[in-house]
């Protein structure tokens, strides 16, 4: 695979290696700790209600990239490849969260290091929309 290549993966259920279960459940349960609902894991991750929504479920037929499991993973303070490790029975290592932490103010910093990612990804987005926008009238 060509270095900066995103692999697709398929959600439809535990097929060969995927276990979509287990990244569903472990989605959900972190939402739920979190008390995150879909619209602002949507807008956290730069995701789409829907994607949120298939990723929950692991509903079949549908392809889901590793950056779109990325960019929820990184909305909910874990490591990058966190839900990728459980898709494919990885033993991912522990977070912050589930292990605890010996240094709160760093694991505070790294979450406001996601969320200003988050928020510049979301600028981006809005300045592309408004460049658009504006070529629109113009030509």
């Amino acid at each position: 695979m060509a270095e900066g290549s995103s692999p697709v993966y398929t959600a439809r259920g535990p097929v060969d290696d995927e276990n979509w279960t287990a990244v569903a459940d472990a989605l959900n349960e972190r939402m739920r700790r979190r008390r995150v609902g879909q619209q602002r894991l949507a807008e956290l991750s730069g995701v789409s209600v829907s994607t949120v929504r298939l990723v929950q479920s692991g509903a079949p037929g549908r392809r889901v990239q590793n950056k779109t499991l990325e960019a929820l993973a990184r909305a909910l303070d874990w490591p990058d490849d966190h839900l990728i490790g459980l898709l494919l029975a990885d033993a991912p290592a522990p977070t912050p969260d589930d292990a605890g932490t010996d240094d709160p103010v760093l694991a505070g910093i790294e979450r406001i290091e996601r969320r200003l990612d988050g928020l510049a990804r979301q600028l981006a987005s809005v300045e592309r929309l408004a460049e658009r926008a504006a070529g629109g009238r113009h030509g």
